[in-house]
């Protein structure tokens, strides 16, 4: 393994920064694909934005089937290569990149065929958006193969400890996307006027460069890529490896989606600004979410390449490193959401009823924010360490009481707000007990440890 990607030596805080800030980046590049759709498709008004947020969803639970490969390529990689045993990291990105081929054209067979159930779910009552959302799902399900297949990748060289190679390609990206969305939504120029098709046709074709710049890569990366036998059958012991790292995130993930969706169609009895604001205001949120998603990723790899090489301490010192580091970006988060709302929320939309409502819901939101970093920061350290079953029964748990809480508060004097309460009060509660769980994991260790000392 090449000295730069090795993190299980030098300056701790400088390894998680190093590793982490490409990796946030490219976190950022993700939100700024649905930043930039929303900036342009928002100047169409609520409407617009309701029906690509009600497609949306569903593009959303996709990152639960994606998450399954993509973090066991991301943790079977990192230990492999702290334990300096390339050959069995080549075999986590083979069957990784052959579950993720497999998985993209199973889901998105799945929303073609059922496209009109899928959105007729949420009940919207408006049959001009309730059209819009199907035609816009179903464009997105025709190139979805490239955005399942780029996070993998992106995890494979994560995993490595080299995230400034996906950060530059995804930001690649982010540029034909940025470029596309005004000339296919507006048809500027010689192109034609698409409006929200437009949106999912540059997203496609932006996520296509990305995974051609991929490939084209991969072919030169032969440390990583070479021999890789795409083509034969998959053995079963890596494919149920795989799928026991991933699959409680994944579960967690999907679940998250699903009481998302449930709590969608109780915000939508107030109609479709709502909607509207909580779209907007979730990639507002993602300012935070996609910062602490990245250093979870960076805090994996760390801890996962430590694992391998058997060095507990570093594990130890470098998690209490990240849950500091954390706790900073988690405070200016806050800050930023409750005393800048009005004029982030302004940026996308001009209709002063949305704006309104939006601003509600980013400071009520804004209290959560050191709370989902401290949660992210410690979800990343158990995941790196093979450990994902228990950030995953803390998300679902969690997340699972907004429904009921959503419901109940909802029906006091609060209305809506009490929904925006629900969520904000369920992240609060997740980063206390996952970051208490972890601490009690590390004493424990610690005892047992000192035990096998005494024991000699």
């Amino acid at each position: 393994m090449a000295k730069k990607n090795n993190l299980t030596e030098g300056n701790i805080p400088k390894a998680l920064f190093k590793l982490a800030l490409p990796i946030m980046g490219t976190s950022f590049v993700q939100m700024a694909y649905n930043m930039t759709d929303m900036f342009w498709v928002g100047k169409m008004g609520s409407r617009a934005v309701a029906a690509v947020g009600t497609a949306g969803f569903y593009i959303w639970l996709a990152m639960a089937f994606i998450l399954i490969p993509k973090i066991g390529a991301e943790v079977g990689v990192a230990q492999s290569v702290g334990n300096k045993d390339m050959t069995e990291a080549k075999a986590y990105i083979r069957h990784s990149m052959q579950l993720i081929v497999g998985i993209a054209l199973f889901y998105a067979s799945i929303l073609i065929i059922f496209r009109k159930y899928l959105i007729g779910f949420f009940n919207l009552g408006d049959a001009d958006i309730n059209n819009t959302a199907i035609s816009y799902l179903v464009v997105i399900a025709c190139g979805i193969l490239f955005s399942f297949l780029n996070p993998v990748f992106t995890a494979v060289f994560n995993g490595y400890g080299e995230s400034k190679t996906p950060f530059l390609i995804n930001s690649t990206g982010l540029v034909v996307n940025m470029i596309l969305d005004p000339l296919l939504i507006y048809g500027i120029g010689p192109f034609p006027r698409l409006e929200v098709i437009g949106a999912a046709l540059a997203t496609i074709i932006a996520q296509a460069v990305v995974t051609a710049i991929f490939i084209a890569l991969a072919v030169k990366r032969t440390e990583l890529f070479s021999d890789l036998h795409l083509f034969k059958l998959p053995d079963m012991t890596h494919i149920t490896r795989i799928v026991k790292l991933g699959f409680p995130v994944a579960l967690q993930s999907g679940l998250f989606t699903g009481f998302a969706m449930l709590v969608a169609r109780i915000i939508a009895q107030w109609g479709p600004i709502p909607i509207a604001v909580q779209k907007i205001g979730s990639q507002l949120e993602a300012i935070s979410w996609m910062t602490a998603g990245g250093f979870q990723t960076a805090m994996a790899a760390f801890a996962g390449q430590n694992f391998g090489a058997q060095k507990w301490k570093r594990v130890v010192r470098g998690y209490f490193a990240g849950l500091s580091i954390m706790s900073v970006i988690g405070i200016l988060a806050s800050l930023l959401l409750i005393l800048a709302a009005r004029p982030l929320f302004s940026i996308f939309i001009s209709e002063e009823e949305t704006i309104r409502q939006g601003v509600i819901y980013l400071r009520i939101l804004g209290f959560s924010q050191l709370f989902m970093c401290l949660e992210s920061t410690s979800a990343g350290a158990f995941n790196g360490l093979g450990k994902t079953i228990p950030p995953s029964i803390t998300g679902i748990v969690f997340n699972g009481l907004r429904i009921p809480a959503a419901l109940l508060l909802s029906s006091t004097s609060l209305g809506l707000k009490g929904v925006w309460w629900a969520i904000s009060l369920s992240s609060i509660c997740k980063g206390i007990v996952l970051t208490s769980w972890y601490l009690v994991m590390l004493k424990r260790n610690q005892i047992i440890t000192f035990r096998r000392i005494l024991e000699r």
